[in-house]
């Protein structure tokens, strides 16, 4: 079943806020993140120093989720 265009653009949106809200961060770790937008969900990926900073993304990208799930996926190195 296809979703209607209405529902692309907000699904791409809210990818869109949530790659913004990383980039724009005060927080250097925080902005080479990548978030992808797979089905009803949005991936987060790359790398952080801490277990903080990758809570802090999964936190942030919530807040401009949109009712999609957010699966965090970031390696803390």
């Amino acid at each position: 079943m296809e979703k209607p265009i209405a529902e692309f653009d907000r699904l791409g949106l809210a990818q869109h806020r949530a790659q913004s809200a990383l980039s724009d961060s005060h927080i250097l770790d925080l902005r080479d993140l990548r978030v992808e937008l797979v089905e009803d969900a949005l991936i987060l990926s790359g790398s952080v120093s801490s277990y903080y900073h990758k809570q802090l993304a999964q936190e942030t990208v919530r807040q401009v989720a949109i009712e999609l799930s957010v699966v965090n996926s970031i390696h803390v190195r």
